[in-house]
């Protein structure tokens, strides 16, 4: 009887796991189709369900905000892999061993911007939590910092592993990350917005790869140097 309970019970976990991913790719189809403002009603009303089916599955709405972001994490992970010629182990983490920083670096910067250029509204979705507002769970502010949070841990990984690699010392690499994903965010909000001039994402990619690597000395240094 036991054996007979346990066998309902994975079939019946297996069963909310792939409904709720059904509801999150439902929910990322919506913002792009409805725009980063969208709501509720129209979420549950494109996946052919309620509020209260979502709320089940999600517990709240930071709930699927959250579940949402963690989709779009994977994306930028997968396209960071893919750059540097990665593959992607168990459990989500990405390792650039053999890989010099500067191109680590590169790699998050162009996968962080692709998401930008491939999904604008999904990416504003994420930026600016629409449907979080001022939950018990918390404000859109800090969901959004939760969201890049976890994209700057990866990316401070990656830098990491090639700090380690190189036989440097890898203890700037949690605070590069953070402040990498904050750079980059700044310029692709501009850039979104038509306020970083009218370049492509190859060129922003470079110009934000050169100030992260280089800083402001690039702008002082003579050709001849």
């Amino acid at each position: 009887m036991r054996t007979t309970t346990d066998g309902r019970s994975s079939r019946w976990e297996l069963h909310r796991q792939q409904r709720r991913q059904e509801l999150v790719e439902s929910a990322i189809r919506t913002v792009r189709s409805r725009g980063a403002t969208v709501g509720m009603d129209e979420l549950a009303a494109d996946a052919g369900t309620s509020k209260t089916v979502f709320y089940r599955h999600f517990t709240d709405r930071h709930g699927l905000y959250q579940a949402v972001a963690d989709r779009v994490d994977e994306l930028i992970l997968r396209d960071i892999g893919h750059v540097l010629g990665q593959q992607e182990p168990a459990g989500g983490e990405l390792r650039a061993i053999e890989v010099d920083p500067r191109s680590v670096i590169h790699a998050a910067i162009d996968a962080y911007l692709r998401l930008v250029e491939r999904d604008p509204e999904l990416y504003r979705f994420i930026v600016s939590a629409p449907i979080v507002g001022t939950e018990r769970t918390g404000n859109a502010a800090e969901a959004v910092a939760s969201a890049t949070g976890k994209i700057a841990s990866q990316i401070s990984g990656l830098i990491s592993a090639a700090l380690v690699d190189r036989g440097n010392d890898p203890a700037p690499a949690s605070l590069w990350g953070q402040s990498i994903v904050g750079l980059v965010r700044a310029g692709a909000d501009a850039w979104l917005a038509g306020l970083a001039g009218d370049f492509t994402r190859e060129e922003l990619t470079e110009q934000l790869t050169d100030l992260a690597w280089s800083g402001m000395t690039i702008a002082w240094k003579r050709p001849a140097d």
